[in-house]
């Protein structure tokens, strides 16, 4: 398998759990990907959503994810900021939150919330299974599915954007601001988004989890227990090309020469990277609108450990410009917003325990990808003039604040992963067939599978791994043709031969 990233760790825990003999190779020092760590602070996703989809990950290798990780549940989702106003808590409670909204926006402010939050949950359960959870979902079956419930498509609001959505769901501005917000989850803007989107929200109100010792300790927990069941990971081991034979898959070789033999391989990585011939020519016709389609946002993002001001934040904060100016034109025009939202996550707070005077911190900016702009020797100072001045206007600052060896920028995410252009989410989500636009598990080479945040159903950590879990489920269906001698190797850094014995029945995430 190349690729210890969430989508690779959750394609290799059932196959090792079932024989198979599971190599990873991992291009840098641990595994997790984007949940990764910067001088021991998190730099990657902070949000944990749809436990669900972890609990049945470990579940089904006869483990139970609470003996692996210590999870914390937050009684806030997040709390939200705005200039010359008070903050907005909202809470895994549609009562709770409705009764906030309320006391921050009046009566009606209610009212039309929790007319969007059953909306949400409708397009959420309407969608979860014929969507999310089916490995390879076509136009014909959704078109099927939704005329046999029809009122989706009123939820949907077919043909219109999440901004759009949101101007006739919320008279305040800024609880549009607030849940136009959730397109950026998968790396998208509410003015060009589909509004089906509005489904995000009722993900994260079902429940938020932290990981005691950050998101990569989840990783770990994967990575290791892999490890307990008879799969090897390799780390800074880099592959250089994906090798084929007869129409198939017959291996990988690494950038210092060794070649590892493999009927069957996962590509753990963006596919764009497959697209763009960066493992060889033999697989350039692999997901080749991966090299069409525009991409999603990229971000600045600060990690570091500092004393913060007295500000009353939580684990998830949310810092908003003001309503009136559309950061995300300026994003989709090629520019750093001149006035972002900011969201920091306090990783220290929410854990059940007291607050270190020095804490860790990660902000996060939306930014347009390396596509859209280029890197500029200045980026460094224009991000950290963003940044700290316009969350001193909420009161919040940092002694000390970061130094640039603190921030990760679309160059830095492109040398991290390569042929991503920066993008954090993989192809745009804007329009309305973008969610069916997205690689999925197989391709069109024999023995060669995708995994990852930049295959269906999409970014996000639960969606990530729910990726894996279809590849694995399509590596279980296609064993027969597998040669029972030889390696398979799953780019990204896994490498997977076949069973010794004949592997139980699969549970596939779509069943």
């Amino acid at each position: 398998m190349i690729g210890a990233g969430i989508g690779g760790l959750a394609t290799a825990l059932p196959l090792a759990h079932r024989g198979f003999d599971v190599t990873i190779l991992e291009r840098h020092a641990v595994p997790g990907g984007k949940m990764r760590q910067v001088n021991g602070v998190d730099a990657g996703p902070t949000v944990l959503t749809m436990l669900d989809v972890f609990e049945a990950l470990f579940d089904d290798v006869g483990e139970a994810l609470t003996d692996h990780v210590d999870l914390v549940p937050q009684d806030i989702l997040a709390r939200h900021w705005w200039p010359d106003s008070e903050p907005l808590d909202l809470f895994p409670d549609r009562t709770r939150s409705a009764e906030a909204i309320k006391a921050f926006a009046g009566p009606k402010a209610r009212s039309e919330f929790l007319s969007f939050a059953q909306r949400a949950a409708r397009l959420f359960e309407g969608f979860s299974d014929p969507m999310m959870r089916q490995a390879e979902p076509s136009l014909t079956a959704l078109t099927t599915h939704v005329m046999k419930n029809p009122s989706l498509i009123r939820d949907m609001g077919v043909g219109q954007t999440l901004k759009r959505l949101l101007a006739t769901s919320f008279t305040d501005p800024r609880l549009r601001q607030l849940f136009g917000r959730y397109a950026t989850y998968v790396g998208g803007s509410p003015d060009r988004s589909p509004a089906l989107l509005a489904l995000v929200w009722d993900a994260e109100a079902r429940g938020v989890w932290c990981v005691k010792g950050g998101m990569s300790a989840l990783a770990k927990a994967i990575a290791s227990l892999i490890q307990t069941k008879g799969g090897t990971i390799r780390t800074n081991a880099t592959v250089k090309k994906i090798n084929t034979a007869f129409g198939g898959v017959s291996g990988v070789t690494l950038t210092t020469g060794e070649t590892l033999y493999a009927d069957q391989i996962v590509f753990n990585g963006d596919p764009r990277a497959l697209a763009l011939g960066l493992l060889g020519q033999a697989t350039a016709q692999t997901a080749t609108i991966t090299a069409k389609r525009p991409r999603s946002h990229s971000a600045n993002v600060w990690s570091f450990a500092s004393k913060p001001s007295d500000l009353p934040l939580v684990h998830h904060n949310v810092f908003f410009s003001d309503p009136g100016k559309n950061e995300f034109s300026e994003i989709e025009r090629g520019y750093i917003p001149s006035s972002p939202t900011l969201y920091v996550c306090a990783e220290d707070r929410g854990q059940n325990a007291p607050n270190p005077q020095t804490e860790r911190f990660e902000i996060i900016m939306n930014t347009p990808p390396l596509t859209q702009r280029a890197a500029q020797p200045e980026d460094y100072e224009i991000c950290h003039t963003r940044t700290f001045p316009h969350l001193r206007r909420f009161g919040l600052s940092f002694s000390p604040e970061p130094g640039p060896d603190s921030l990760t920028t679309a160059k830095s995410f492109e040398t991290l992963f390569p042929g991503s252009a920066g993008s954090l989410y993989g192809q745009s989500p804007h329009g309305m067939a973008a969610a069916l636009e997205r690689p999925t598990a197989r391709t069109s080479i024999k023995g060669l599978y995708l995994a990852g945040g930049g295959t269906h159903p999409g970014a996000g950590v639960p969606m990530a791994a729910l990726s894996g879990r279809h590849a694995a489920a399509a590596i279980m269906t296609d064993r027969t043709s597998i040669s029972k001698s030889r390696k398979t190797v799953t780019p990204g850094g896994m490498s997977m031969g076949s069973a010794a014995t004949e592997p139980v029945p699969f549970r596939s995430s779509a069943s």
